[in-house]
This record gives structure tokens, sequence and C-alpha cells, in this order.
């Protein structure tokens, strides 16, 4: 699990900033006319929430979540702010099932 954490962690910070950039290039499209931010952040969040998503499965398999929480943690790289908040607890709830497996192992 601790192999599939960092990862994790790393991309929940990276697309929670893309969003907000996304949000700020929006805001530059549609409310001042400049499309040319957006037309760079669009695509490059696209490709990064997919990083995320492989990254977010892979840690939800390996941790053993239920289908609606890794549902929910998939889902918080699309609302602005929640990914920094989701990344927050889901790295106390695996480093609390990391320390429960180490307790039980020795």
């Amino acid at each position: 699990m601790e192999s599939a954490l960092k990862p994790f962690r790393v991309m929940a910070y990276i697309v929670g900033v893309m969003l907000l950039l996304l949000i700020v290039g929006m805001v530059l499209r549609y409310g001042f006319d400049i499309p040319e931010p957006g037309s760079i952040i669009s695509p490059t969040h696209g490709f990064l929430y997919m990083v995320y998503l492989v990254t977010a499965f892979n840690l939800g398999l390996k941790a053993r979540w239920s289908w609606p929480y890794t549902l929910g943690v998939l889902l918080a790289g699309t609302v602005p702010l929640l990914s920094f908040v989701i990344e927050r607890k889901v790295t106390r709830r695996v480093q609390e099932q990391i320390a429960a497996a180490a307790a039980s192992a020795s």
C-alpha cells in the first residue's frame, strides 16, 4: 500500500492545482474572451486527471476499499479543492491501515 500512496498523493495535489488553473482559464475564456490559457490547460488537466484515476484506482485495489469509497475518491479530482481534502483523509486512512497491519504482524 505504501508504494501506491505516494503517487496518489502527488497526483491529488497536481490535479487539484490544475483544476484551479482550469477554472482561471475558463474565466479568462468566457469572461474576458481570452481563449489561449484554457486551450493549453484543459487537455493538460484531462491527461493528468487520467493519471490520477489510475493512481487512485491502484491505491483503492491495494487498500481494498469498497467500490463506493473508491468511486468517491476517483471523482474528487473533478470538484475544486476537494482533491486536497480527500488526499488528507485517504492518507490518514491508509496510514492507519498500514499501522494496524504492522501491529498485527508483530
